[in-house]
């Protein structure tokens, strides 16, 4: 289900696209990223892994289940590791 364009050693994030991580599984949160919040449009992809930092200009709000991170300029989304993600600016 993953439809986002690689980028170099990721995967390019569009601006304005949101993440919703969901902190419920054991073996990693499931992040799920859409292209943009206005449209409603199912999402992108879906990861299982940690969020582990966000480098790009970003919007966080907490949610009973998690947390949503609104991007502002778009951004690459990099595997550091070991299911372990970073949010890096373009």
């Amino acid at each position: 289900m993953n439809h986002l364009s690689r980028a170099g050693t990721g995967y390019r994030l569009p601006r304005h696209a949101h993440i919703v991580v969901y902190d419920a599984r054991e073996d990693g949160d499931l992040l799920t990223i859409y292209d943009c919040g206005a449209a409603q449009k199912p999402p992108s992809a879906q990861f299982i892994g940690h969020l582990v930092h966000v480098e790009a200009p970003a919007r966080t709000e907490q949610t009973p289940t998690g947390y949503v991170v609104r991007l502002r300029e778009g951004g690459r989304l990099v595997e550091q590791g070991d299911g372990e993600w970073v949010i890096r600016p373009v």
